[in-house]
């Protein structure tokens, strides 16, 4: 059996859209999803890198949220366009700052 070095979450949940904290199926994670299994296949990474659907990640209200694994990186807002930084960084061990949840970010400035 494999190991992955590296496992990419991204939140799929759908909420009512009458919930003030939305969700992040109603923000496009779902082409988030295809944007991260397109640039890590497309960079040879199959086997290595894993790109999951996850469902609730309870930060939709930040989303569409990512969580990347084992460094336990947090990113709100992401947007297809900034996938191929994502997974540079993810490789490089680098988080992106501008795309870091907010609490991730205070973790980070320790």
């Amino acid at each position: 059996m494999s190991l992955f070095e590296h496992h990419i979450f991204i939140c799929l949940n759908e909420r009512d859209p009458s919930d003030p904290r939305g969700c992040c199926a109603a923000k496009g994670s779902e082409q988030l999803l295809d944007a991260f299994r397109k640039e890590v296949h497309g960079r040879g990474l199959k086997g290595k890198v894993r790109v999951n659907k996850a469902g609730c990640l309870d930060q939709c209200a930040h989303g569409p949220s990512v969580v990347i694994y084992p460094e336990a990186v947090w990113y709100a807002h992401v947007q297809p366009s900034d996938v191929p930084e994502l997974v540079d960084s993810m490789l490089k061990n680098e988080p992106v700052p501008r795309l870091l949840h907010p609490k991730s970010r205070k973790e980070y400035q320790k």
